[in-house]
């Protein structure tokens, strides 16, 4: 009896930790001050808006982080997913908070996170980049990641994804970067 009331309160705890983490995951901008609330169903969605901020003249950011720092960091998420996450949250944190959020995320469509939290381990993006090169970085890694063929390494946060959960993953992120950049409206 006393094995099963400490199962029980030890899962109360995980999942109070799990929904704890999911509202705090799901709260923060980074600071930043414009939030469009993009939804990408999938990479094809993130390359048509990429291409349409891409054509235009100016697009006011909304972000803290640059245009090209911004495309680097989510190219380096979807390299990472082929290569491997420098760092990992712990595995309990994977399968509970971890798994919570990534599980919110896909309910409602769409990822909100830390816009100016660095990939845990991950090299440092420059920030001053060009902004060719940093758009030709997210388009090779994206056609990378839909050409490639071998096994998906683990999330650093979510732990194992499939390929359809990790095109979703990657779509929301790349969508939850955007959402902070756009076109300044045209003067009448």
């Amino acid at each position: 009896m006393h094995n099963v009331t400490h199962n029980r309160q030890r899962r109360r705890v995980l999942l109070s930790g799990a929904a704890l983490a999911g509202v705090a995951l799901t709260g923060c901008t980074g600071g930043d001050t414009k939030d469009r609330q993009l939804v990408f169903a999938n990479l094809a969605d993130a390359l048509a808006e990429l291409q349409r901020l891409t054509n235009a003249v100016a697009f006011n950011p909304g972000a803290t982080w640059t245009w090209s720092k911004t495309l680097l960091h989510c190219a380096q998420s979807i390299d990472y997913s082929m290569s491997g996450y420098p760092e990992h949250k712990s595995a309990v944190f994977q399968h509970t908070a971890g798994a919570a959020a990534f599980s919110y995320f896909k309910s409602r469509g769409r990822m909100s996170h830390n816009l100016l939290e660095a990939i845990p381990g991950g090299a440092t993006l420059d920030a001053n980049a060009a902004t060719a090169h940093a758009l030709e970085t997210l388009r090779n890694s994206i056609e990378n990641f839909k050409k490639y063929t071998g096994q998906l390494k683990p999330h650093f946060a979510y732990g194992a994804l499939d390929r359809v959960e990790y095109e979703k993953a990657h779509a929301m992120h790349i969508a939850n970067h955007l959402s902070v950049f756009d076109q300044p409206p045209r003067k009448p």
